[in-house]
């Protein structure tokens, strides 16, 4: 017979959005048991970028350096080169920052780009291993892998599942407060919910649309026999193929993708066909060991009707599938699991009534709508590109198809690889739990962003003269940001918050630079650090801590 463990929450799934929101809810103390099918974390590499956004979060956890010294050694570039093939002619490139000089190459940008942290490119099979010795580390969290959630029911009270080990020997019944289906794509718990999906799918494109092949490999010879700069990411655009590739390692391991015809039997796809595709990208023949393959299909843009049913919630790739261009995926399943995590945790501890989970629906559903957006302009933008005939012949004909070509590209990178406002302007405007002051933020653009403090969005960023960011000195619950010179008595909004079991810091700056930047004496920070409220009157206090645990009337500052 079967034991029964007791927890708080239940996580089918041990990705980026399991492992995270496992993280955040352990630090708070909430008892988890996370399950995945899989013996371990990822081994094949899966996505390839983490945005600066989600820097910043591993850096409110502490771990960002870490996150930041895996993947490509420090020295590698990080740039996106275009070519026609991956040994060919260079038709386009973004020259980025390496890993070690993204500290300081950060503290020299200001407007779109002033954060706490750039992006870094790194496999999602490091980020992985990262994330579950942290998830490890908290008393409150088991995991186990190998085991899969074999059935739930939601009883209104709480949550009755059946987990077992994969090779079916072992089970365990489980009793939970609330159970988070973060278990991929083809998400039993979506399916058990009868939850379907809305959006768009089957897009047709040179690029990024139909299947595509993935092969996990070594070339040792990639970097002595390719003629061109250094990159983090190559990507192969001429008239019989188009594929791409992100060195994994630095050193012999990449991460190669390409684009197959839409008849193609890719289910009979040998590793001798594999190395054929490899060599046509590449431009010559060259040795490659084979880690893994697999087929996947691009042309995603799909977002569940839904994230909640009951006491059952969806994160990641069970409630958003994208095509990777932009690398917004995984990013999206991270704030997923941010924005829940201390919900949940306010819900069990009594801090907030359970209409404050209803929120987490409000507020990710827009913004992975928003994101698979931007996935698919991206996705056009390469992928409807028209690689002419002529365009690797050497031949008057063959430079100017190249010019063309070089000229389109080169704007099509940096509208894919520089979008500050991607990364940093997702918005929670209309949330029932964001008090509003009558603003309206600057509009929504992809590559530019203007930070501002309207409330529903990410607090904007200032280096501080003793060299931390801003963000640096945030509370890790609920931070009340008092600024400017002049005094502020903040006692109603600390009185409300004890009376009401609310962990608020007060932080106060003194610099006039960031009263300006925020228009307001204090700013109230959510833990996932977005701007709750902003204003003048203390009076308000009750209210609008009522308001934003999920629990008041609407507050006007």
């Amino acid at each position: 017979m079967a034991s029964t463990l007791t927890v708080d929450v239940l996580i089918a799934g041990g990705g980026p959005c399991g492992l995270m929101l496992a993280i955040e809810l352990g630090r708070r103390g909430v008892r988890c048991l996370l399950v995945d099918a899989k013996p371990g974390t990822a081994f094949n590499p899966q996505a390839n970028a983490t945005q600066a956004r989600t820097m910043e979060h591993f850096r409110r956890l502490g771990f960002a350096h870490e996150i930041r010294s895996m993947g490509l050694p420090p020295d590698h570039p990080t740039d996106i080169a275009y070519l026609t093939r991956f040994a060919g002619t260079e038709l386009a490139r973004l020259r980025l920052p390496t890993a070690a000089a993204a500290p300081q190459a950060i503290k020299a940008m200001s407007g779109s780009w002033s954060a706490a942290e750039l992006p870094h490119r790194v496999s999602q099979k490091y980020v992985e291993v990262c994330l579950h010795q942290h998830a490890q580390q908290q008393a409150s969290v088991e995991m186990r892998y190998g085991w899969q959630l074999a059935s739930f029911e939601d009883t209104g009270d709480g949550i009755k599942a059946l987990v077992q080990s994969v090779n079916g020997e072992d089970q365990l019944n489980v009793q939970a407060a609330y159970l988070v289906g973060a278990d991929g794509a083809r998400s039993m718990v979506r399916r058990e919910l009868g939850i379907a999906w809305g959006g768009a799918t089957g897009f047709k494109r040179k690029f990024m649309g139909g299947k595509m092949l993935a092969v996990y490999l070594k070339a040792p010879e990639f970097y002595a026999r390719n003629p061109n700069d250094r990159s983090w990411m190559y990507v192969v655009v001429n008239p019989e193929l188009r594929a791409f590739i992100m060195s994994v390692d630095g050193v012999s391991e990449f991460a190669f993708h390409i684009q197959m015809a839409d008849d193609a039997a890719t289910e009979a796809l040998t590793e001798d066909d594999a190395r054929h595709w490899f060599a046509k990208a590449f431009g010559q023949n060259i040795d490659i060991d084979i880690l893994s393959m697999a087929t996947w299909m691009a042309g995603h843009a799909l977002v569940a009707e839904s994230f909640q049913k009951g006491r059952v919630f969806l994160g990641g790739d069970a409630a958003h599938l994208f095509t990777p261009t932009g690398g917004l995926g995984y990013n999206t399943a991270v704030e997923d699991a941010v924005n829940l995590s201390w919900k949940l945790a306010s819900v069990l501890k009594g801090q907030a009534p359970a209409a404050l989970l209803d929120s987490y629906q409000h507020e990710r559903h827009a913004l992975a709508v928003r994101n698979t957006g931007y996935a698919r302009q991206f996705a056009d933008s390469i992928g409807l590109f028209e690689a002419v005939p002529e365009l690797e012949d050497k031949s008057p004909e063959g430079e100017a198809a190249r010019t063309v070509a070089s000229d389109y590209l080169n704007g099509h990178v940096r509208r894919e690889f520089n979008i500050p406002g991607v990364t940093f302007g997702g918005r929670y405007d209309g949330s029932p739990v964001i008090v509003g002051d009558g603003t309206t933020a600057p509009p929504d653009a992809p590559n530019s962003y203007t930070p501002c403090a309207t409330p529903g969005g990410r607090p904007p960023h200032a280096w501080l003269p003793d060299g931390r960011s801003l963000f640096d000195t945030f509370h890790r619950e609920w931070t009340l940001l008092v600024l400017g010179p002049e005094p502020v008595d903040t006692s109603a909004f600390e009185n409300a918050a004890s009376s009401m079991d609310v962990d608020l810091r007060v932080v106060h700056q003194p610099s006039s630079e960031i009263l300006s930047l925020y228009e307001a004496p204090m700013a109230l920070i959510r833990p996932d650090q977005i701007v709750a409220w902003r204003g003048h009157d203390t009076k308000q206090a009750p209210a609008v801590l009522a308001q934003v645990l999920g629990g008041g009337a609407t507050v006007r500052a």
